[in-house]
């Protein structure tokens, strides 16, 4: 990563709610505030670290806007609002600068049906495939060896990475941004059960991610059985997440890696999942309710709450028996105690 920044520049970037001490140096990098050495950029992002921007030797420090410390010579300190969301301006910028976009236009290896309607504004890259009816949308980014089935239709500013697969009939929004690997519109997992035999359930539905919305690498989100699986707008979906048929998932949700939801099952706005969290089908997740890592979640969970376990409890319970879980051999050991002086 080659960068370059003056101390104005990233003020200007971060607008800082004020500032303390200057430095001549140019910003080069980004670092921890362990790592950090003159001509880096770093942040106080967790209070736990506090005791470190003491030691610091990075150029510029973000930190809160409360925070009480002085800088060291040649050391500028801006303090902002939330030091994280300053460094994602930052990092913002460094990124349109490593990975710009080319030019508009189709790649001629690229294989684009006749009738698709691609936008002039729209870069396709090389060896995509681009099926009957398919709609692009302006300053849409396709990059390599993307393939998008028939009358599939993405929306405007959206980036869809190498590697990505999305099949037919399936509908992206605006500013949708899928990692290498996605798969949409993959068959839902439906079986009869019929004299002796696994009987496939056709698969007639489709798939519909809302804008705004980030998908992370190797994550599938399967098609409906019938009418459609949803993604609404803003959510945020990890790496490798498995999203069954018909899943309605709402607006704003956060998914972790690993995370499996069951077909039919519905989550409401503000979601937020663990890593490798297991839902069940045919339930429904209530409006911002959160759920720890490994959760298994088999009913209906009520809007706000917090669980975690399997199956899951409220959090606070389950980390009580946790607790208790690890005393059990001192408990029996006890009781065995109390056995032997009765006899």
């Amino acid at each position: 990563m080659q960068v370059s920044f003056s101390p104005a520049d990233i003020a200007a970037l971060v607008q800082p709610k004020s500032t303390r001490g200057a430095t001549t140096e140019t910003i080069r990098g980004l670092a921890s505030l362990t790592d950090a050495a003159p001509g880096d950029l770093s942040f106080l992002g967790n209070p736990k670290y506090k005791p470190e921007v003491a030691a610091t030797r990075a150029s510029i420090v973000l930190l809160p806007s409360d925070f009480a410390g002085g800088p060291a010579a040649n050391q500028l300190f801006l303090l902002v609002e939330n030091p994280s969301v300053a460094l994602a301006r930052i990092c913002a910028r460094i990124e349109a600068g490593l990975w710009p976009k080319p030019a508009p236009g189709i790649h001629p290896s690229a294989v684009v049906a006749p009738d698709a309607k691609i936008s002039a504004t729209a870069t396709i890259g090389p060896l995509c495939v681009i099926e009957s009816g398919a709609i692009v949308g302006e300053r849409a980014h396709v990059q390599a060896q993307v393939f998008l089935g028939r009358n599939v239709r993405v929306g405007d500013d959206s980036w869809i990475m190498p590697g990505v697969i999305v099949a037919t009939e399936c509908v992206l929004g605006a500013r949708v941004r899928l990692q290498p690997g996605v798969v949409i519109g993959s068959d839902g997992f439906g079986y009869e059960f019929v004299k002796g035999r696994h009987e496939k359930v056709p698969q007639v539905g489709h798939v519909v991610i809302g804008d705004d919305v980030e998908i992370g690498s190797n994550t599938t989100l399967d098609r409906a059985r019938f009418s459609r699986t949803s993604v609404g707008e803003g959510t945020k979906i990890d790496n490798l997440v498995q999203i069954g048929h018909n899943v309605v998932i709402g607006r704003h949700c956060l998914l972790c890696s690993q995370v499996g939801i069951s077909g039919s099952t519905k989550l409401e706005d503000y979601v937020v999942l663990g890593g490798q969290a297991g839902l069940g089908g045919h339930i429904t997740i209530g409006k911002g309710a959160k759920a720890g890592g490994q959760a298994g979640i088999t009913s209906d969970v009520a809007p706000g709450a917090f669980v975690n376990g399997t199956p899951a409890i409220p959090f606070q319970l389950e980390r009580r028996l946790a607790i208790l879980h690890q005393r059990l051999p001192d408990l029996f050991k006890r009781v065995d105690a109390l056995e032997a002086a009765a006899r």
